[in-house]
């Protein structure tokens, strides 16, 4: 098992490189050219820019048993399919069985967009979501080694 992140706009970065020296589990973290990523814990691998560059590499590197961070669904359903396990930056799990819903609201969100409509922006980071990160991070961790 390792843990795998899209690091272009992922907080919490910290969070999960401390999980992943307490565990003792290879860290690393995609990033494109144009963010500055330091790690104390683990590797961070520097892709060219390009839409969906770190994606594509954050896709073709995932393994089963895996643990991917990723706030893009579409990674997400890909990396299921590998049998990794994914959470959301936010520490919110995605599952075979909530991934067909999330992509789905995404196709309607995009087609509102297109269409000139507006769709609600993300919430801010709270607390709330580093203790959901932390604690969802060590679950999956612990119940799959």
């Amino acid at each position: 098992m390792r843990i795998t992140v899209d690091g272009d706009a992922c907080p919490g970065i910290s969070i999960i490189e401390n999980i992943a020296k307490k565990y003792s589990l290879e860290l690393i973290v995609y990033s494109d050219i144009h963010h500055v990523i330091r790690l104390n814990y683990g590797e961070v691998k520097i892709v060219d820019s390009g839409f969906q560059s770190v994606d594509m590499h954050v896709m073709n590197n995932s393994k089963k048993n895996d643990v991917v961070i990723s706030q893009d669904y579409g990674v997400a359903a890909i990396c299921l399919g590998k049998g990794a396990f994914v959470l959301n930056p936010k520490g919110y799990s995605y599952t075979n069985e909530n991934i067909d819903r999330m992509l789905h609201e995404r196709h309607i969100s995009q087609k509102i967009r297109q269409s000139g409509g507006r769709t609600t922006n993300p919430k801010k980071r709270t607390k709330e979501d580093d203790l959901r990160l932390e604690k969802n991070l060590i679950r999956v961790i612990e119940c799959n080694l």
